[in-house]
């Protein structure tokens, strides 16, 4: 009997060892699946950021050799800003409304699987956008017909000082020492960029009425569009609530169907569609070019708003303006590499500048994260948990 009690209790022994060591293994796996998904996080950051630099840079490069081989159809320049969404259309059918979130900002927006707003809401708030969307890049559209390019790039650089104040009293956004060094830095680059252009970009026979409607246009382009990216991310937070890829498309999708229509209204309103023809037999580099430089304007132009969205809901309007910002310094180095610009020593400094500004908002960043994870510690839990980011 008492053989058969010790066989026993060695028996219960090892069931209770395996026991432990399974619970451990999975204990080890559920630590690890949440710095997974937070490598996944900055993996998208990283993602969209490229999306909205490339894809900005190369419109803006495509934009400018539009003009300079002969275009000159101010609502051409606009719709074709929009005009690129069918491309992303056929992304709706790979990424279901039922994917898991892409982001891990759960305080912020609700999970993917959250109830999806109504259909009228949500036709109401793409019609709004899409509307402030077309007004907006017609704005700019004027900007950059009647004002000299460093005025232009200057007022461009407005933009962030806009979207930081909207940011604040719309979405929240708290500013720390290092989010108020990143904006000021990029600021900074963008406007030495903008005085030190080079003195061929000036048009000097601008009538004057025109200089001011360029100006105004311009600035007023510069605060729409920070509203715009702040009322999107306020969007996302209070009436989607969905962090789906499919969510950002939609948002893509739909105003720029309504800001396309718009264009096309505006382009046969105004008789630009009977002088295309002509633009397009005398355009510089032909006909093909010509065709060529508008699709993929509109193409570029399409990936850079996709990288826009994304960091709008990865991280906050603020971010997304800072990435956009960065593209005015970045403009320049391509055009030395793509159109033999003459690349001096301010150009470089404001690159500099802009990467600079850009790493202290990354930093402050990594910041948030170290301190949330010094809190989830503290309170007892994984050290490896997911960081709330913004």
């Amino acid at each position: 009997m008492e053989v058969a009690l010790e066989l026993q209790g060695e028996t219960l022994g090892d069931d209770r060892e395996q026991s432990s060591h399974e619970g451990t293994s999975f204990t080890k796996l559920l630590l690890q699946l949440p710095r997974l998904k937070h490598c996944k996080w900055w993996l998208r950051v990283a993602t969209y950021t490229l999306f909205l630099l490339a894809g900005q840079s190369t419109a803006t490069l495509l934009g400018r050799l539009y003009y300079d081989e002969g275009g000159n159809s101010k609502w051409m320049a606009t719709f074709v800003q929009s005009a690129g969404f069918p491309i992303l259309v056929p992304l709706l059918f790979l990424f279901s409304p039922s994917m898991a979130s892409t982001s891990t900002t759960s305080s912020t927006i609700s999970s993917a699987t959250a109830t999806p707003p109504p259909l009228s809401r949500l036709t109401l708030l793409y019609l709004a956008f899409g509307l402030l969307l077309a007004g907006d890049n017609m704005m700019y559209s004027y900007g950059l017909l009647y004002l000299p390019v460093s005025t232009y790039s200057l007022l461009c650089a407005t933009q962030l000082a806009f979207n930081a104040i909207f940011s604040f009293f719309l979405n929240s956004q708290k500013f720390t020492p290092f989010i108020f060094n990143s904006l000021v830095l990029v600021t900074m680059s963008a406007s030495l960029l903008a005085v030190n252009a080079d003195s061929e970009n000036t048009d000097a026979g601008v009538p004057k009425g025109k200089y001011v409607i360029g100006f105004l246009c311009t600035l007023g382009a510069s605060a729409t569009f920070s509203l715009y990216l702040s009322l999107v991310q306020l969007s996302f937070q209070r009436v989607i609530k969905r962090e789906t890829f499919s969510a950002v498309l939609n948002m893509q999708i739909y105003p720029s169907l309504v800001a396309t229509c718009v264009c096309v209204v505006g382009l046969f309103a105004s008789g630009d569609w009977k002088v295309l023809g002509k633009e397009m037999k005398e355009y510089g580099k032909g006909r093909v070019s010509y065709l060529m430089t508008l699709i993929w304007t509109a193409v570029t132009w399409q990936i850079s708003s996709v990288g826009m969205l994304g960091l709008i809901v990865e991280v906050s309007s603020l971010f997304s303006n800072v990435i956009g910002t960065l593209a005015l310094p970045v403009v320049p180095i391509l055009a030395v590499i793509f159109f033999h610009d003459k690349l001096d020593g301010m150009k470089v400094m404001a690159l500099l500048l802009a990467i600079w500004g850009f790493l202290s908002y990354i930093y402050q960043h990594y910041l948030d994260d170290s301190k949330s994870k010094a809190n989830k510690t503290g309170n007892g839990e994984p050290s490896g948990a997911v960081v709330e980011v913004c």
